[in-house]
């Protein structure tokens, strides 16, 4: 595809969206950036509410990124359990696996069974690479398993973290409550192999006035958090974006985008975060979930890239697949 006004990607380039998660783009207010480090300060996770597609998951991994701190995330879902944050133990494969060794050979030790949890990551991986087991005194430094983001770690700091829960509203109540022990003393201990587990000492010099870990933490308000919860928690709620902040959004991510984020591409975006206004405002009046920041991009990106104008009979067929979602709306429709 050929490099249009105001383009600055390479061909090369891989395609990107706004929900990759990958943390290079992030528009952060100063608000935004205070929450963070007042976290950081405390040492309590920082909750983030807002909308679906307000950028509440984007946001720890853009720290991450900016920090070189390991990222982790793990995404809540109905049948989460905490201890899935900390650790899993595979019963199952240990019961199959002591009925075959029972006639050949001794089993295996309990901490073959033990997978780390992205909390047990972020405090202790050095510990979670060992599942938990003693060092021995010969064993190389990198021996034992891989992080599971490796591929993201590699060459970030092995003395700070940041993790994202991402959803608790999903979970039931008990999942919340059961993790401010963890979180707030940043030690636990795996019942089947009794080890304890807490925060490895730094390998080098850190700040000792800031905490090395963040843990970030997202809900969409679909259930109640418990009260005891969200006092041991820094709450931030991300507001709806009004014309200058998706100008602002829209600018920094057609920067990564083949042949976009000239002037007549911004007057575009601004053009169309005016237009996100009316949609928004119209599905309030029916009663429904209004578009959201990444949909903005898409029906930007999508008009970029395909050449539809705003007001053309392309652009309300585009409307309607990005921005209305006509399956949420009852009644005449628009």
């Amino acid at each position: 595809m050929a490099i249009t006004e105001g383009g600055n990607s390479t061909p090369n380039e891989w395609f990107r969206n706004p929900d990759r998660g990958d943390g290079e783009i992030y528009v952060m207010s100063q608000e935004i950036d205070e929450a963070v480090n007042v976290a950081l300060a405390t040492g309590r996770p920082l909750l983030l509410r807002g909308s679906p597609g307000s950028g509440k998951s984007s946001l720890a991994p853009y720290v991450a990124r900016r920090r070189g701190w390991r990222y982790y995330e793990h995404v809540i879902t109905y049948g989460t359990r905490s201890r899935d944050l900390l650790w899993r133990f595979d019963s199952v494969r240990r019961l199959a696996d002591a009925q075959v060794h029972r006639q050949e050979s001794p089993p295996l030790d309990d901490f073959s069974y033990l997978q780390p949890g992205v909390l047990w990551w972020a405090l202790a991986p050095r510990s979670a690479r060992r599942r938990g087991r003693a060092a021995a005194e010969d064993e190389p430094p990198a021996e034992g398993i891989e992080d599971p983001f490796a591929g993201v770690n590699g060459d970030r700091s092995i003395d700070h973290a940041v993790v994202l829960i991402d959803e608790i509203d999903k979970a039931d109540p008990d999942v919340p409550n059961s993790l401010l022990v963890p979180l707030g003393s940043q030690r636990f201990t795996v019942v089947e192999t009794d080890t304890e587990v807490w925060t490895e000492p730094p390998t080098g010099p850190t700040d000792p006035l800031f905490s090395r870990q963040l843990v970030v933490i997202t809900t969409n308000d679909e259930r109640e958090l418990p009260q005891a919860f969200l006092r041991r928690c820094v709450v931030v709620t991300l507001p709806d974006h009004d014309v200058r902040s998706l100008v602002r959004i829209a600018e920094e991510h057609m920067r990564s985008w083949h042949g976009a984020g000239g002037a007549g591409h911004l007057r575009l975006a601004e053009a169309m975060a005016v237009e996100l206004g009316r949609v928004t405002e119209q599905a309030a009046a029916q009663g429904v979930r209004g578009p959201s920041t990444a949909e903005y991009l898409d029906a930007l990106r999508a008009c970029v890239t395909l050449g539809i104008g705003l007001g053309s009979e392309r652009w309300e067929w585009l409307k309607n697949c990005v921005l209305v979602k006509r399956q949420q709306i009852y009644g005449d429709g628009w």
